[in-house]
């Protein structure tokens, strides 16, 4: 299975999220594409899915920086992505509680309002806890390629 990881970051944390699953892609049994957001456009979800968002959270809750493009893409160029299948590891503060993870928050409603549908909970990971976030991902991966390999895809 190719799944393709869109990586949200300001500081580069999601980035080592996303690097460390790539790193484990044998043991999963799957292969990962890595795809910086920078620049990209809601036409990225014209490409075969399914996908994994992997973003940070910025501000107030907000996207990443790199990340503002596709986010504004998805209000803008607006169309239906029923056929979207995507995952979520978003990553925040839980010392910002009422903005912890809001970047990835944002990403899932609106991809959700579009008609995609998210496989599985989504992975909450807070850079302030003492757990290893590129450990909890691989951990979550692995269950979560399980829910994906057994939903139905749509067209």
């Amino acid at each position: 299975m190719q799944i393709t990881i869109l990586i949200g970051t300001m500081h580069g944390n999601a980035t080592h999220v996303a690097q460390a699953l790539e790193l484990s892609q044998g043991d999963l049994g799957i292969s990962f594409t890595l795809l910086p957001m920078d620049g990209l456009n809601i036409g990225v979800f014209d490409a075969p899915g399914p996908f994994l968002l992997c973003t940070s959270t910025t501000g107030s809750g907000d996207v990443p920086d790199n990340a503002q493009a596709l986010y504004q893409s998805l209000d803008h160029d607006a169309r239906y992505l029923g056929h979207v299948r995507f995952g979520l590891i978003a990553l925040g503060d839980s010392s910002y509680q009422d903005s912890f993870c809001g970047g990835g928050k944002r990403f899932d409603e609106r991809l959700r309002d579009l008609g995609a549908q998210r496989i599985g909970p989504a992975l909450e990971l807070d850079a302030g806890g003492s757990n290893a976030p590129e450990d909890q991902a691989i951990a979550w991966c692995a269950e979560w390629v399980k829910l994906l390999s057994a939903s139905p895809q749509h067209t």
